[in-house]
């Protein structure tokens, strides 16, 4: 598939890390535990660069974490390991406020220095980056996390410090450089997790959390292990253990003798108090274990003796109550001859399995014991190997002794070439040391100054809380001032009504309500006028230019959207939970659930829009994007300007009229408009059929505003072919007129009152609820509920247009019944979607007050509306048929034309 978007289309600027970052993850081992416990796990590590967190999962397919480490406050160190262990595993500490220390072990000192220099540098990048305008809190998203569209380019939300020239030197000098090994990256997921570095390496606290991570994989095989067991007449089973079962016994027993002597060493250094109490209690319990093996074996005996009772008594009451009828005393008597020689088979035949046991159990200590013998063998072969070679040195220092010359100098030569080459060795070492002490102190020199021009920013913009805290607690007393001089006087007036000061007070604080907080004060120098803006977070203008009147509707709409975001505190809750899904998704691709459809339904953040969107529009054209050429888009786009095709000019002349009101499309030179010419044309390109109709081109300019050209064109692909039925963007727009008449069954069937209301007065309201289908509300709902349905519509399909638009009659049913005349009616519909403003009690209507709403009722309606809507188009056409073929043959008639003939 070919990169997403065209040169000079990177989103954001300064974004970190950049599309080219490689994603940091990879194997280390984490020390947990408590006392003899107490060890280094392997874990598998992924950071987000979202919140700044390091999470650790249990392995790389795991959608759980167990935890994380918060690196945006942490800082880290290591110790300097002696020369010579360079490919040992290398341990550094990451120290996170309030005095927690975690200590985490690379499989060697390269992964650990670039383990150190990544998380430093992903810190650095992420306080520089940090939002100081939302919330204090790590839910709030970074600009790696923007989005890619046309929004992204404009996004005034976020305040990027700026970098201390002289420190960002600094580090470049004090800057390591390093590569990692095969267990850091992507790569290392499909690699097998290092050794451990000790056998006993549990962490008590995170067993309910590995627990969970393993339920998906137990539930498949358990209920192969919970077959019950019946025992009849035919076939018993011994409660007897199987030689398996009597093998793990003695290997659990041995893991706990092997524990215990852990124990003891470990409480070694305790004191001899400690130990002897531990020793005490372990000899209790050994005690109160071989007990209960004993009373374990004789109730198993017990159940034996009364299975072979019950066996011979059902063996009797079936010899006696079927067998008897008409049998000789003989045979009887032999059958118990037989039963009686049976069991005695069976008893002997324990009695063998007994033996055998033992004998196995026998052999296995021979085997152990020759194992030892082997062992003692081969230690004094080395021994005698190590003789023999003392004995041939010896030799050859007595032959050299017996020449005088050559033994002299043999002596002296000797111990001076033994010392040089032990010198040799020291200096290397020291060389060594000395090395590995200097990027020691690069790091940690580094490290210092980068936490210290981290706490100056962190001080500055704790400097600018304060005054901005200041100014608003001043503001806020100025403000109750006036409210109490407004209540006061409401109690008790002192004068008239028109000299009243109430009516200046009141006039005054709507001014203040309504007026932009000046960015140009110092104490404001980090903050957005968030009130009443020219424009929207999206682009759209808030306020128009010309008219007064709309200038206040918007004014008010602005301060009632002000009012919603102030009482309502569940903003926060939702991005914790997209933030939580988003970090469950490190290790594995999204996929459809329940839990996605209800966070989409909730809204998706501004901040991870375009990558839902782009994870939507994928999913739905994935069988297109596997068949077409690599640079599938790019083809079309470059065919589309070397030969223009009849759509061009119909495009070119929409260009502006697409969205007006918006600033990335309200000029030539917007960015957007040559985005959305390439989309358009492309799509020309692809399905010759449409063509272009109006309508695509607003669908494509709200696409564009978090997608790329590519992904936008994409989106329209999924939008036009995938979603909406056949015809619907044609010149006799038939899919879209059949979707009204289903319109309208469902409204008649949800909605009856309002419906009978339509009726009564004749109005025809798909006039105004046409261009909703057509477009998908764009124009026609604020921009805060646009994208809101948006989300929900790229992820479900068009089933979301039919209860939005239902949503917005009922969220406006007790006003529209009010109205008792047509003309005012008709005049309601046609704003009245602007004036609702509540994006959750909408969607609360859309997808819980309309339930059920099944799409198999709208397949089936729309077929049926289909068959109907074609055979009034035929009728339509024999009409036209017959009037032309009476306008020849008459004279009267043969100036008129119609309109699809003048404009052709």
């Amino acid at each position: 598939m070919p990169a997403a978007g065209s040169e000079g289309e990177e989103g954001l600027a300064g974004e970190q890390p950049g599309p080219g970052t490689p994603k940091l993850c990879g194997y280390l081992q984490k020390l947990s535990g408590k006392g003899p416990l107490r060890g280094f796990r392997s874990r598998w590590f992924v950071f987000d660069p979202r919140r700044c967190y390091l999470y650790y999962f249990k392995g790389p397919q795991e959608p759980v974490p167990l935890g994380h480490l918060d690196i945006a406050s942490a800082c880290f160190s290591y110790h300097q390991p002696e020369a010579g262990a360079g490919d040992e595993p290398a341990a550094f500490e990451v120290h996170s406020p309030g005095g927690a220390v975690t200590v985490l072990k690379a499989a060697t000192r390269q992964d650990m220095t670039y383990w150190l220099q990544e998380l430093q540098q992903r810190r650095w990048e992420y306080c520089n980056n940090l939002d100081v305008a939302k919330r204090d809190s790590r839910t709030s998203p970074t600009p790696s996390d923007f989005s890619k569209g046309l929004v992204a380019k404009d996004n005034s939300d976020f305040s990027i410090l700026s970098q201390n020239a002289s420190a960002e030197r600094a580090r470049n000098i004090l800057a390591v450089e390093t590569s990692p090994t095969d267990l850091v990256g992507e790569q290392a997921a499909s690699q097998p997790a290092p050794v451990q570095a000790s056998a006993i390496n549990f962490s008590l606290k995170q067993w309910s959390t590995e627990i969970k991570n393993s339920m998906s994989s137990l539930r498949k095989g358990s209920n192969e292990n919970r077959r019950s067991i019946f025992y009849t007449t035919e076939e018993w089973e011994l409660l007897d253990p199987t030689p398996k079962d009597l093998e793990d016994s003695m290997a659990l027993e041995e893991k706990r003798k092997h524990l215990a002597e852990g124990s003891k060493e470990w409480c070694s250094g305790n004191g001899s108090r400690l130990v002897s109490e531990l020793q005490l209690k372990y000899q209790s319990q050994q005690e109160e274990l071989e007990k209960l093996k004993k009373d374990l074996l004789s109730q198993k005996e017990l159940v034996r003796l009364l299975q072979q009772t019950v066996r011979s008594s059902q063996y009797d009451k079936y010899f006696a109550s079927h067998l008897c009828e008409g049998v000789p005393k003989d045979t009887l008597e032999l059958l118990h001859q037989k039963d009686d020689q049976i069991l005695g088979l069976n008893n002997q035949l324990e009695k063998l399995n007994l033996e055998k046991d033992s004998l196995q159990q026998e052999v296995k200590n021979l085997k152990c014991k020759v194992g030892e013998l082997n062992e003692r063998l081969g230690m004094l072969m080395e021994t005698i190997q190590a003789k023999d070679e003392v004995i041939m040195k010896l030799s050859r220092q007595l032959s050299e002794c017996e020449d005088g010359t050559s033994s002299q100098s043999g002596a002296i030569n000797s111990p001076t070439s033994t010392c040089t080459s032990k010198e040799l060795q020291e200096l290397d070492r020291l060389k060594d040391n000395l090395q590995g002490y200097k990027t020691q102190n690069k790091f940690l020199n580094k490290e210092i100054l980068e936490l210290s021009t981290l706490r100056r920013n962190a001080e500055a913009r704790e400097r600018e809380w304060q005054a901005k805290y200041t100014s608003l607690e001043a503001k806020l007393c100025q403000i109750e001032s006036k409210y109490l001089i407004l209540l006061q006087e409401m109690k008790t007036p002192v004068c008239s009504e028109d000299q009243s000061p109430a009516r200046e007070v009141i006039t005054q604080l709507l001014e203040d309500a309504l007026k932009a907080e000046p960015s140009e004060q110092p104490e404001q120098a980090f903050f957005k006028p968030h009130l009443v803006s020219e424009y929207d977070i999206y682009g759209f203008q808030t306020i128009p230019e010309d008219d007064d009147e709309e200038k206040l509707v918007a004014k008010s709409r602005a301060l009632d959207l002000r009012s919603l975001s102030l009482s309502e505190n569940r903003e926060i809750s939702t991005g914790v939970k997209w933030e939580n899904y988003l970090a469950s998704t490190m290790n594995r691709e999204m996929m459809r659930c329940v839990e996605l459809k209800n966070l989409i339904r909730s809204g998706i953040p501004h901040e991870h829009r375009s990558k839902i969107w782009k994870w939507c529009v994928n999913l739905h054209v994935k069988k297109f994007k596997d068949s077409a050429v690599p640079g599938y888009f790019q083809i079309l786009l470059q065919k589309a300007l070397e030969k223009p095709n009849p759509a061009s000019k119909q495009i070119e002349l929409d260009l502006l009229r697409t969205l007006p009101n918006n600033k990335h499309y309200s000029s030539p030179t917007s960015e957007g408009i040559q985005k959305l010419r390439n989309v358009l044309l492309a799509f020309s390109w692809r399905n010759p059929d449409i063509g272009y109709c109006q309508g695509l081109n607003r669908l494509v300019a709200i696409a564009l505003l978090y997608l790329e050209q590519e992904d936008a064109f994409w989106c329209l692909v999924t939008i036009v072919e995938v979603f909406m039925p056949c015809d619907y963007y044609t010149k006799t727009l038939l899919g879209s007129q059949v979707d009204q008449r289903v319109f309208k069954d469902l409204l008649s069937e949800k909605l009856p009152r309002l419906h009978a209301h339509f009726e009564q007065y004749k109005v025809d309201y798909t006039l105004i609820t046409f261009n909703w289908f057509l477009v998908v509300f764009v124009d026609s709902v604020v921009s805060d509920i646009l994208f809101k349905i948006w989300d929900s519509f790229l992820y479900e399909g068009p089933k979301v247009i039919f209860r939005f638009a239902l949503a917005l009659f009922k969220y406006k049913e007790e006003e529209i019944l009010k109205l008792q005349d047509s003309m005012s009616i008709f005049k309601y519909l046609r704003y009245f979607t602007r004036t609702i403003l509540d994006a959750r009690k909408l969607t609360a209507i859309a997808f819980g007050d309309l339930n059920p709403f099944p799409l198999r009722q709208i397949r089936n309606r729309r077929a049926y509306h289909l068959e109907k809507v074609r055979l009034e188009l035929t009728e339509l056409e024999a009409i036209r048929e017959d009037f032309l073929r009476e306008r020849e043959t008459c004279v009267e008639k043969r100036d008129l034309i119609s309109d699809d003939e003048e404009d052709s």
